[in-house]
C-alpha cells in the first residue's frame, strides 16, 4: 500500500507533502485543511485488493509518539463538499 497523488484525481486541489525531507519515512501527500484535518489517498497492490476482498479487513497503523491518539476516519469514497476548495 502506498500513498497516492493527486489525493483527489481530476481536481486541482493544492497538496502538502508530510515527511518530504525525512528519508526514514515515506512522503505523504495530503490535502491539509485550515482546521488541521488532512486527507490522504492510498493505492493498494492487486494482492492487497484481493486480501481485502476476501477478508474485508484493513489495518491502520498510527504512530502517536506517546501523545494522545488523534481522531481518524477511513473511507472508500471522498465527499468533495467536505473539502474546502
Amino acid at each position: 500500500m502506498t500513498p497516492a497523488s493527486p489525493v483527489i484525481p481530476g481536481h486541482n486541489i493544492p497538496e502538502t507533502i508530510f515527511a518530504k525531507d525525512q528519508p526514514e519515512y515515506i512522503p505523504l501527500p495530503v490535502i491539509l485543511e485550515d482546521d488541521g484535518c488532512c486527507l490522504s489517498r492510498w493505492h493498494l497492490t492487486w494482492r492487497e485488493r484481493l486480501r481485502v476482498l476476501l477478508t474485508g479487513d484493513i489495518y491502520h497503523w498510527q504512530h502517536t509518539f506517546r501523545h494522545p491518539l488523534q481522531p481518524i476516519s477511513m473511507a472508500t469514497k471522498v465527499e468533495l463538499n467536505a473539502i474546502s476548495t
